[in-house]
């Protein structure tokens, strides 16, 4: 594992994870598969469309985590979705 990717999701990262964190870490990610620090231009798009599409698939893991006993749910997880999972009490 790349030891320059962090983990994103709460409470490792008491802040919201950005689209600037998400993206460094496909980066992280795509340069330690590819052993390329910055692709040639022959390989430019390729790489460049690894990282995006690393990126997405990373930002929809975010989205659909639910962490346990964490304070609060991911940043991109609707309140609506985390208030129908939460108990409600009884109506008297």
């Amino acid at each position: 594992m790349c030891r320059s990717i962090k983990t994103l999701r709460p409470p490792a990262l008491p802040e919201e994870a950005t689209e600037d964190d998400i993206r460094a870490a496909a980066l992280q990610y795509v340069r330690k598969v590819s052993g390329f620090r910055a692709p040639a231009a022959h390989n430019r798009e390729v790489f460049e469309r690894a990282v995006d599409e690393i990126a997405d698939a990373t930002a929809r893991l975010l989205d659909g985590l639910e962490v346990r006993g964490a304070h609060h749910a991911h940043p991109g997880q609707p309140a609506v979705r985390r208030q129908a999972r939460e108990p409600q009490p009884d109506a008297v």
